[in-house]
């Protein structure tokens, strides 16, 4: 992946997060992600520092959305 695309990425995953906090008033735990210090619009970081800050708001993101799984049981049928 390109640092550009990587870049898209965090910006998009970066809105995930965002609307997830402010609609579903979810809580994103964020401090791996704080604690990198690379926002999307840290354009002249290396790509290596986006490609860990992608990694560790999605990994934030998952986990905020797991833990709301766990506690809504949906049952299986199809349509």
């Amino acid at each position: 992946m390109k640092k550009q695309e990587l870049i898209h990425l965090h910006g998009l995953l970066a809105e995930v997060s965002n609307y997830y906090e402010e609609y579903e008033e979810g809580q994103v735990p964020l401090d791996e992600y704080d604690s990198l210090g690379v926002r999307p619009t840290s354009i002249h970081k290396s790509k290596t520092d986006h490609k860990a800050a992608v990694f560790a708001l999605a990994d934030g993101i998952t986990t905020a959305m797991g833990d709301e799984a766990e506690t809504e049981k949906v049952a299986a049928q199809a349509d």
